[in-house]
């Protein structure tokens, strides 16, 4: 498990974000990629450039965040 300042450290230029929606996505989306065995980065759609936050897979079902909503497994 990475603590915050390794999650931070790992490399996700080339992590593939998918979006997950309740409706049709028009004003934005949360993004979500796994970008090592337990870490996770998690966007916004509405702000590309902004950086992305970074989680462990604890930390992202302690939020409620469940990535099968993004078609991703934990």
């Amino acid at each position: 498990m990475e603590n915050g300042t390794g999650l931070y450290a790992l490399d996700i230029s080339g992590a593939s974000f998918v979006k997950a929606c309740g409706g049709p996505c028009t004003e934005g989306c949360v993004t979500l990629a796994r970008i090592d065995d337990d870490s996770w980065a998690l966007g916004d759609s509405k702000r590309p450039d902004a950086q992305p936050l970074r989680f462990t897979t604890a930390e992202l079902d302690a939020a409620g965040i469940d990535p099968a909503r993004f078609g991703l497994s934990a």
